[in-house]
C-alpha cells in the first residue's frame, strides 16, 4: 500500500533535494575534486570502502563528496552500486605474509623481526588545532615534499618490505596451535549469496564483521573489556599495506589483477591454559583476527576482539552472542532501519491512536455513570 503524502509529495520531495544542493553551494566555494577527497581524504575514503564492501578509492572519494561527507550515507552509496556490478571473478585468498608494510606494530614484543615500523600515523602526535591548514597551499605542499627527500639518506633505506609474522614466535615455542579447533565451522561462506542462519560458520562472522559499522564494532570491543565479557586481548601484531591479489582466468592461469591496502590485525589473547593436560603442558595463545579495507586501524583492532569473543558464546555478554553482534552491527541494516523512521507512519501510527483515544472514551463513559449504593438506591449527589 502507498503512503497518500508519498504519492502526492512529488514537488516537495524534487525542492528537497533542490535545497540540499542549495546548502552545499550557497557558500560559493571552490567544489572539492574527487582527487582531492581521495587523497587528502582517505581515512574516510577507506572506511566508506570498508563498511560499503567496495574496494573503489574514486567511487567511494565520490560518495563522500554526494553526500557531504555522512559516512553512513556513502557506504549506503556503495552496497547499492555494488549490487549492480557483475560478478565474474573469485579471488584467490590473500596472503598477507606478502604484504608490502607501510606500517607495522606490535605490543606485544619490543622486538620484532624486521623492526617496529611507526608509518603514516598520528598516534603519537599532539590532539591539537593545526593553524597551518590554514595556510597550505600549492607552494608549501611542494616545499614540504621536497625537503622531505632532502631528508632521505638514499643509503640508509630499507630494502625489506616484506617481513615475517609476529605470531611465529608463538608457534615456534608452541604457545599457539596451528590447527583449527575440531569443533570449528571450517565452511566457505559467501554472505552476499547465502541466507543468514545462526551460528554461522567463522568465515561468515569474519565476512560481517569485516563490513561492520566502525563505531558499533568499536563498542562492542569496548564492552568486552569493561566487564561484559573477558576478553582484553594484546596487539600481536596490526600491519598496514598493499596486498596482491590474484584471480585464475579462464584458461586456468593464475594473474595477478593488482593490489589493495588492508588493515589487519592479530590480537593475542589467552595464555591460561592448565599445565600437565596432555599436549597442553603449559599456557595456550589465541589469536583474534581482524582485517578491513584501507587503514582504518581501529576496526580491524577492535574486530579482532569481537571475533576472539563469538568464538566463547556467552548468552550474558553482547559481544560474545552472534545473533546480537552481527546483526547489530550491519550499518546497512541499522541505518537504514532507524532512519526509515522519519518515512510516513500515519496508517500505523492512527490506528493505535485510535485505539488509545477509543479506550480512553469507554473509560470516560464508565466514569459517568452514576454510581449504585450497597442497598440498590441511587447514591446522592450531595
Amino acid at each position: 500500500m502507498g503512503y497518500v503524502a508519498v504519492k502526492g509529495g512529488q514537488d516537495a520531495i524534487a525542492n528537497a533535494n533542490k535545497l540540499v544542493d542549495y546548502f552545499r553551494w550557497k557558500g560559493r566555494t571552490k567544489p572539492i575534486e574527487v582527487d582531492q577527497a581521495r587523497t587528502q581524504m582517505r581515512l574516510a575514503v577507506d572506511r566508506a570502502m570498508g563498511e560499503g564492501s567496495l574496494y573503489a578509492p574514486e567511487h567511494a572519494a565520490l560518495a563522500l563528496l554526494q553526500v557531504e561527507g555522512d559516512s553512513f550515507e556513502a557506504a549506503f552509496h556503495l552496497r547499492a552500486y555494488r549490487a549492480t556490478l557483475e560478478r565474474r571473478y573469485f579471488s584467490e585468498i590473500l596472503n598477507t605474509r606478502e604484504m608490502l608494510v607501510h606500517r607495522r606494530i606490535s605490543s606485544t614484543f619490543r622486538d620484532i623481526p624486521g623492526g617496529q615500523i611507526l608509518g603514516p600515523t598520528r598516534d603519537y602526535s599532539f590532539r591539537l588545532l593545526s593553524p597551518a591548514l590554514l595556510e597550505a597551499s600549492l607552494g608549501s605542499i611542494e616545499k614540504f615534499i621536497s625537503d622531505l627527500k632532502d631528508e632521505i639518506d638514499p643509503s640508509k633505506l630499507h630494502q625489506m618490505t616484506t617481513y615475517k609474522k609476529v605470531i611465529d614466535i608463538f608457534l615456534k615455542e608452541g604457545l599457539m596451535s596451528s590447527q583449527a579447533s575440531p569443533d570449528e565451522d571450517r565452511r566457505v561462506f559467501d554472505v552476499t549469496k547465502e541466507a543468514i542462519k545462526f551460528p554461522v560458520p567463522r568465515s561468515a562472522a569474519l565476512q560481517m564483521l569485516a563490513r561492520a559499522e566502525t563505531g558499533a564494532l568499536m563498542c562492542m570491543a569496548y564492552s568486552t573489556m569493561r566487564g561484559f565479557g573477558n576478553s582484553h586481548g594484546t596487539v600481536g601484531e596490526l600491519r598496514v599495506g598493499d596486498v596482491p591479489v590474484r584471480v585464475v582466468d579462464k584458461r586456468g592461469r593464475l594473474r595477478c589483477v593488482g593490489k589493495i591496502k588492508v588493515s589487519e590485525a592479530e590480537m593475542v589473547g589467552g595464555g591460561g591454559g592448565r599445565r600437565g593436560t596432555g599436549n597442553a603442558a603449559g599456557p595456550k595463545y589465541s589469536i583474534g583476527y581482524g582485517l578491513c579495507f584501507g587503514q582504518n586501524e581501529t576496526k580491524a583492532i577492535c574486530m579482532g576482539m569481537v571475533e576472539s569473543a563469538l568464538r566463547s558464546p556467552n548468552p550474558d555478554n553482547p559481544a560474545n552472542n552472534q545473533e546480537f553482534v552481527l546483526y547489530h552491527t550491519e550499518v546497512i541494516e541499522s541505518y537504514g532501519f532507524t532512519n526509515h523512521l522519519k518515512l510516513p507512519h500515519y496508517v500505523t501510527f492512527q490506528a493505535g491512536l485510535e485505539g488509545g483515544r477509543r479506550i480512553t472514551r469507554m473509560n470516560e463513559e464508565k466514569s459517568k455513570q452514576v454510581p449504585v449504593s450497597a442497598g440498590g438506591g441511587e447514591a446522592s449527589n450531595d
